[in-house]
């Protein structure tokens, strides 16, 4: 698929100055962030679009360029050392690059020391992204947990080497062992030099003339691992956090990719969350709301006692301070809150409705300026 403009995938004038497109940036990536959309593939594409454009158009010399001869004159220099026109940019070098500008994509920076610079590794592994179901009782008080990751693992028959037993490597004659070579081109602005990765090395700067029958000279195999990870209490769906080193092995005992663990909270039976608040509905009995009294109610910690206040409404909103989601990265945490609905009997015996029809009579039980009384109502239920 071809590639879009960079200026119209940022929507700015060609002639934008370096906060316009900083600006412009910073809005697309907060609108299609992952963080902001989980699961959402089409965001996750717009987000590395975007992120591609702000890192050619911010940089005065690849700007240039790209204005003169559009993509074909960017080369294998314009992205992170991973090929021509970005083709190895994925989603996490997209988060890194928005973390490097903005202060933080990952909201475990805090806990986990979240990486702000710029390493890139041509011999690197590939990330991998694995989506965990927490309870909301796992996001309430926090959780351990053992992942079983299938990934790329070090070779084992010749140590991630990729070099059959007997031989050995041999420097590459290309590169003369460097990983890089120079290339000079011609342009309106003179001799243009761009030092790339060694294409026939692929950076490595040694050539592997007997490769190892295990991995075909990778250095690596198909595998699993084990990965602790603790999730801190207040998390959300979409909240993501990354695990250095746990990706896929790199070929030939390069960097190993990251693991980026995605959390997703599964529906609850009781409980609608909002931000750090619960919500819980509670039917009650009619004469519990008029009357007023105690009832139990379920929390995330157990039971707890709710006093009704008497002539409580039906929609009636009450607070449990406290009783809700910890706050993420600070102290407190939210309240549950208790929506109370009057329950209205389907089904009553004629003693049942002889009373409720006496009750009826008094002024009492009839709103101000209502149409219907709530005997009214109940009646048109019961068909009486």
């Amino acid at each position: 698929m071809d590639k879009r403009d960079y200026y119209d995938v940022l929507e700015i004038d060609r002639s934008a100055d370096e906060a316009a497109i900083k600006s412009a940036y910073r809005k697309k990536a907060m609108q299609f962030h992952p963080d902001r959309n989980p699961g959402d593939s089409e965001a996750e594409e717009k987000f590395k679009e975007a992120t591609e454009a702000y890192e050619i158009l911010k940089d005065p010399q690849k700007r240039q360029m790209y204005d003169q001869y559009g993509h074909a004159g960017l080369g294998q220099g314009a992205g992170f050392g991973a090929g021509a026109g970005f083709a190895g940019f994925d989603i996490a070098d997209a988060l890194r690059a928005f973390m490097r500008d903005f202060g933080g994509g990952s909201i475990f920076d805090d806990f986990f020391g979240g990486r702000t610079d710029e390493r890139r590794y041509t011999n690197r592994g590939e990330d991998l992204r694995l989506r965990l179901k927490l309870t909301l009782e796992e996001i309430a008080s926090g959780v351990k947990r053992t992942l079983k990751v299938n990934r790329m693992v070090e070779c084992q028959t010749c140590d991630g080497t990729g070099v059959a037993a007997g031989s050995s490597k041999k420097t590459c004659t290309q590169c003369r062992g460097a990983g890089r070579v120079r290339t000079l081109s011609r342009s309106l602005f003179g001799t243009i030099q761009q030092v790339t990765v060694c294409p026939a090395c692929r950076g490595t700067g040694e050539i592997i003339a007997d490769p190892c029958r295990s991995c075909d000279g990778t250095g690596r195999t198909k595998g699993s691992s084990k990965v602790n990870i603790t999730v801190p209490p207040g998390v959300s769906s979409g909240h993501y956090m990354t695990v250095e080193n746990m990706g896929n092995a790199a070929p030939n005992r390069g960097e190993p990719g990251d693991l980026v663990v995605i959390f997703d909270e599964a529906e609850h039976d009781l409980f609608t969350r909002h931000g750090d608040n619960i919500l819980h509905e509670l039917p009650i009995s009619f004469t519990l709301a008029a009357l007023g009294g105690e009832i139990a109610v379920p929390t995330l910690q157990g039971e707890h006692t709710l006093k009704i206040p008497a002539g409580t409404q039906s929609g009636k909103v009450l607070k449990l301070r406290g009783r809700g989601i910890p706050h993420l990265n600070r102290s407190g945490r939210g309240d549950q809150l208790v929506q109370v609905t009057v329950w209205v009997p389907t089904e009553l015996s004629p003693e049942d409705k002889q009373l409720l029809q006496t009750l009826d009579g008094s002024e009492t039980f009839r709103p101000p300026k209502a149409n219907k009384t709530f005997f009214d109502k109940l009646r048109e239920t019961l068909g009486v």
